[in-house]
């Protein structure tokens, strides 16, 4: 197929001020063969009534509440009929040629079925937010790159863990084999279960340097809101138990001790993550929203379980390929816990 239909699904929720950037990026793609999917989660703030009355060609799911970003995403897949589905952040802005430079890659490569793009700063087109994703061996990942200038530094077409959900381009094929997004996930940590899923079942990802993405990264949630924390430390525990291999369970527990005692001297001491989050909050607040990540993590570990055994029947890789995974697409201590 010369020019495969490609379903893009846009995720709204009181992004109006949002949209109003985003779409005239999406309609004015140089590839045509396109259908736009915006689903809305429940919003208030005139967002359904903004794309009704300037959009008749987007087809329009939406829901009475928030049901969050992986059965968002699920109900626009649902409904798409393309070869291939593209997730867009609704706070984002798209190169023309975002659709065609992907798909011009994955007709190349049968044998992947996702796609990373180049995702940068909105706020400072210079800056990299996300070029794939490094993975932490708790689980934690990073966008790869994250706060560097682009300098050219990676630009060439190469294999990367998995793409950032932020924007991605997923093969149909794949998808109808492995499953959807998580809907448990809710939100956060969804897009490194489905990317690991992808390629337990033998599927690669490949980093699409011209495929560019312009992002306002966490303009939703907020950037180190309790919310946030709650849901990443909740939703790792939950993709370490689906995905890992037995022994990198268990080692995964020291990786994570090792992960909060450089959080705790930065929290104390320096200019990341948790030291900003404290400043916004308080420490007594993390401490308790860990506490109830982990309760709240111990009550699904049964379904996860359940969803493991699924998963590793249809896994087509070894436990050292894997293994070799988290070696070549591993992030250090020092950047996961420090870096802001």
């Amino acid at each position: 197929m010369k020019n495969p239909l490609v379903s893009i699904i846009i995720l709204n929720w009181n992004g109006l001020e949002h949209l109003k950037s985003c779409l005239p990026s999406v309609i004015g793609q140089t590839y045509k063969n396109i259908e736009i999917i915006v689903v809305d989660n429940g919003s208030t703030d005139g967002s359904v009534e903004y794309v009704r009355q300037n959009y008749d060609t987007i087809k329009l799911a939406c829901n009475s509440t928030n049901v969050g970003f992986s059965k968002g995403n699920n109900i626009g897949i649902g409904v798409a009929s393309g070869k291939y589905i593209a997730v867009l952040n609704n706070d984002t802005e798209l190169d023309q040629n975002w659709v065609s430079s992907l798909v011009d890659v994955a007709e190349k490569h049968p044998d992947a079925g996702m796609f990373a793009c180049k995702i940068l700063s909105y706020y400072d087109r210079n800056q990299i937010d996300c070029v794939g994703h490094l993975i932490y061996p708790d689980g934690l990942s990073r966008g790869r790159g994250r706060g560097e200038v682009d300098e050219g530094q990676y630009d060439i077409i190469e294999e990367v863990a998995f793409p950032s959900g932020c924007a991605a381009l997923y093969r149909k094929e794949m998808l109808e084999q492995i499953g959807l997004f998580d809907e448990r996930f809710f939100i956060y940590v969804e897009d490194s279960d489905l990317g690991m899923r992808g390629r337990l079942a033998g599927w690669k990802c490949l980093y699409v340097p011209n495929a560019v993405v312009y992002h306002k990264y966490s303009a939703t949630v907020g950037e180190y809101s309790p919310q946030k924390a709650f849901l990443v430390e909740r939703n790792r525990i939950w993709f370490v138990v689906k995905n890992f291999p037995f022994t990198m369970i268990i080692s995964s527990f020291y990786h994570t001790f090792l992960r909060y005692l450089f959080q705790g001297y930065d929290a104390l001491f320096g200019s990341g993550a948790s030291s900003k989050f404290i400043s916004n909050e308080s420490k007594w607040i993390l401490i308790s929203v860990l506490f109830k990540a982990y309760w709240s993590a111990l009550s699904g570990i049964p379904e996860m379980l359940r969803k493991r055994r699924e998963i590793h029947e249809q896994k087509q890789v070894t436990n050292n390929e894997i293994r070799r995974w988290y070696r070549d697409y591993r992030i250090s201590v020092r950047e996961i816990a420090l870096k802001a």
